[in-house]
């Protein structure tokens, strides 16, 4: 007998090239074990019908802060640039302690689950004060959500000519012994892991070449990932040619990081020849849709990129510059950014969900299981809800519905074959306490720096 059935599924996403409309799937030990046509349901432990709902895989968050929900919509830098609100919040997140990051990423993961997420990275890059990832791995343990957090780091402060105060960093040994830590205790490479770890030095502008060099060969030495802001912003590139003579993919090349471990953020400023280097090269693209609107810095060459063979997947990035965590709008956002950008022809609905479910697996290299719904996947898939008002005269294709119709959330969400959102709400026990404390430390931390 299975697990759990998913029954009375409107239309089934699978895989990119497969669907199935009138179904059901069937969960055992955390695997789609089945699926099939309505009619032919097999017995369960427990079923739930979602109601004619399309179903697709869960959506895969590959860049996220989500300590900044803390300071979400933070009205000194909301209209600023990137530099600006960065250096405008990096002395509010100096007081992030362990509770404030297991609140913040308890939230946030509740957030994400609302939004059809369920596996997602996180960049931490801020460490006033140490253990603070190992919160989050808590925090996801405790909501039961498959969790890859990355161990951001910086260690360029002003004083060496950063952009970072020496408040929010670390020197090298730190960051690498700390990160061989959470290597020992947390990665899991397992089939199927709910934790796994990589690392993510912060920018060209935060960190130096020493940190860049040897975390590259502790990724070489232990398989872990590596994460990074890449050819996000136009002073980062000013920045780079001053300080070391060469772009930020040159640099990012030269100290040893052009492989196929390797993923990055936003990617807005490249020239042809590097994306294409880089996709040759197996360096994956986490697109941020929202903030690179919101910030106003330009946005990545999805179309191009894609047709060059890179990974590209989703991110929702943290707030400041996105101040929202549903993978739904991201998706959405990068359908609509791709046809404005490219033309009507740029980009479909199913583009922009096979970026955000199997193009986000093959950004964090686990495509053999995420991302998909095919027989012996993980069970992480999403029911969606959309109001019946807003589908109606939506008769022909629900993959473009899903995406242009709307708004949508979750109504159904399952996690390692459990549930964790039931008809639209969450099943987290703990979140009204998360959420007091949440409002609690947001205003502490918030109130010192308005007047």
């Amino acid at each position: 007998m299975h697990d759990l059935v998913i029954r009375d599924i409107g239309h089934l996403v699978l895989e990119p090239g497969s669907e199935l409309s009138g179904a059901w799937l069937a969960v055992s030990s955390g695997r789609v074990a089945a699926v099939g046509v309505s009619g032919t349901e097999p017995h369960a432990q427990q079923t739930i019908s979602v109601g004619g709902r399309i179903v697709t895989p869960g959506l895969i968050n590959t860049h996220h802060h989500i300590y900044q929900n803390l300071t979400r919509s933070y009205g000194p830098v909301v209209n600023g640039s990137l530099f600006d609100w960065l250096t405008g919040l990096y002395p509010i997140w100096a007081g992030l302690d362990e509770e404030a990051v297991y609140v913040s990423t308890y939230v946030g993961l509740a957030e994400l689950l609302l939004g059809g997420c369920t596996t997602s990275t996180d960049h931490l890059y801020v460490h006033p004060r140490p253990k603070l990832i190992d919160a989050q791995i808590c925090a996801a343990r405790d909501i039961g959500f498959r969790f890859y957090p990355t161990h951001g780091s910086m260690s360029l402060s002003t004083k060496d000519g950063g952009l970072p105060p020496d408040s929010v960093t670390q020197d090298c040994d730190t960051i690498l012994a700390d990160s061989r830590r959470l290597i020992d205790t947390y990665h899991d490479p397992a089939p199927g892991a709910m934790t796994r770890i990589a690392l993510a030095p912060c920018s060209p502008f935060s960190v130096d070449e020493t940190l860049m060099r040897q975390t590259a060969e502790l990724s070489e030495n232990t398989g872990v990932r590596m994460h990074s802001h890449l050819a996000e912003d136009r002073d980062e590139h000013a920045y780079c040619l001053e300080r070391y003579g060469r772009t930020p993919v040159e640099h990012f090349e030269e100290l040893g990081w052009a492989g196929d471990r390797s993923w990055v953020a936003h990617f807005i400023h490249p020239s042809d020849d590097e994306a294409r280097r880089l996709a040759a090269a197996g360096v994956g693209v986490a697109h941020c849709p929202s903030s690179n609107m919101l910030i106003g810095a330009g946005t990545a060459r999805v179309a191009e990129l894609r047709r060059s063979g890179a990974a590209v997947g989703l991110g929702c990035d943290g707030s400041a510059s996105t101040d929202h965590a549903s993978l739904w709008l991201e998706a959405r956002t990068a359908l609509l950014l791709g046809r404005f950008a490219g033309g009507p022809t740029a980009m479909t609905a199913r583009d922009a969900l096979e970026i955000a479910t199997v193009g986000s697996a093959r950004c964090l290299g686990w495509d053999d299981e995420l991302g998909r719904l095919t027989t012996g996947s993980v069970a992480d898939l999403v029911a969606w809800h959309l109001d019946p008002v807003s589908l109606a005269g939506a008769l022909t294709d629900p993959v473009e519905a899903l995406l242009r119709c709307g708004p949508a959330r979750a109504w159904t969400t399952v996690v390692d074959g459990r549930v964790l959102v039931d008809a639209g709400e969450l099943r987290l026990r703990g979140l009204p306490e998360a959420l007091a404390d949440h409002r609690r430390i947001a205003t502490r931390m918030q109130s010192a720096f308005v007047n």
